[in-house]
């Protein structure tokens, strides 16, 4: 055994004697809310495709037209080759859906990420981030070279209390939080961020990755007081309730612009395929026609959370926190036998001491298997 494999093994069963090893496991999703693993017919309470259109017929369909008239890859970046002619359609669509000038679509949220942050701020500027910020939102920090400070959790006075005191030793300032925090499922308060923003002339970049298509007619965490917040950088992703891969900026024509030339995720990786650009663009339209069916994630995730006596659900994620995750392990498994798909989530994705089990809800959920999921609930030991 070599040194790099000596390394890779006893780091394992470090993480194996921490119950953190991780396993890829072959599931495969059908119709609703139905996964298959190792054989056995689940229904899914982890996925994020919360309306289910990775599924539809008319989603399927479009991709199917697509890549049977374009082929199945872009074959180049966007800026070489690759910016097949539905791009235009799929940035239109969602620069009319979020309210701003223009659009930006990336190979992922990821990506996105990675891509925005350094092309606006760099070294000689101040990124102010919720702690509990998605990853690529942090990372998307650290590799722009910024000075970064986190703000507690949803703390205004916190955020505000960091830009008062430093602010004024940077040139430009980006606030980064979630819209919907993807393991809590709570919401950033948008309205009054905006309000941060503008009192310390910085910039608010909310990650809509799990807002858009179901929270606000399906226009996301920017609209949820009723009206637009000032959030000059909208940025999402297409594998959720939209059902399909990629992620976006929605942003003013200028910014825009701006992150089209310099962002190096969108400069150096291959554009997306035409399937998946077609596919996205017929998941926005439904989104757009059924607004029954944008309500019923959050709809079922709230018959969820009053059957488990919790506080109303305020997205279509809701957090059973058991702190250990030996037991969050223990929970999935036993949920598993009784034909439930939970997967437990355990640090480093979250907080030591908070691993838990992360229930998403789907328009296609069933009123009687959540009644049922709720009851095991009841009646586990679940700390």
């Amino acid at each position: 055994m070599n040194s790099l494999e000596k390394f890779a093994t006893a780091k394992l069963a470090e993480l194996e004697a921490q119950n953190l090893r991780r396993w890829l496991a072959e599931t495969d999703r059908t119709d609703g809310a139905i996964a298959i693993r190792n054989g056995q017919r689940l229904i899914s309470f982890c996925c994020n495709d919360y309306l289910n259109l990775s599924q539809h017929p008319e989603v399927k369909q479009a991709a199917i037209a697509a890549t049977g008239r374009f082929g199945a890859g872009a074959g180049a970046s966007r800026l070489v080759s690759g910016n097949h002619s539905l791009y235009r359609e799929l940035e239109t669509a969602l620069a009319r859906l979020k309210g701003t000038e223009d659009a930006c679509v990336f190979g992922s949220g990821y990506l996105a990420n990675l891509g925005i942050i350094p092309a606006l701020a760099g070294p000689g500027d101040l990124i102010v981030a919720d702690a509990l910020s998605h990853a690529c939102l942090m990372a998307g920090g650290k590799l722009s070279g910024a000075e970064t400070l986190v703000f507690r959790h949803n703390d205004l006075d916190h955020a505000a209390e960091l830009l008062r005191t430093h602010r004024s030793q940077y040139r430009h300032c980006l606030i980064l939080t979630d819209g919907v925090f993807s393991m809590d499922g709570d919401l950033a308060p948008v309205m009054a961020l905006a309000q941060v923003a503008r009192d310390f002339e910085a910039w608010l970049m909310t990650d809509d990755a799990h807002g858009i298509g179901v929270l606000a007619e399906g226009r996301g965490s920017s609209f949820v007081d009723g009206k637009k917040a000032d959030v000059p950088l909208q940025m999402g992703t297409l594998s959720k309730a939209v059902g399909t891969y990629g992620g976006y900026l929605c942003a003013s024509r200028a910014v825009v612009d701006l992150i089209r030339t310099r962002a190096r995720t969108l400069i150096y990786s291959t554009g997306l395929p035409p399937g998946v650009v077609a596919s996205a663009i017929a998941s926005l339209a439904i989104i757009l026609r059924e607004p029954e069916l944008r309500a019923a994630p959050l709809q079922k995730a709230r018959r969820f959370t009053r059957a488990m006596n919790l506080p109303d659900a305020q997205s279509p994620i809701v957090p059973l926190i058991v702190g250990d995750a030996a037991r969050a392990l223990a929970l999935s498994a036993m949920l598993e036998k009784k034909g439930f798909l939970v997967t437990a989530i355990r640090p480093p994705t979250v907080p030591q001491g908070t691993a838990r089990l992360r229930f998403t809800f789907t328009a296609a959920h069933r009123d009687a298997d959540i009644d049922r999921l709720a009851a095991l609930l009841r009646d586990a030991e679940l700390t």
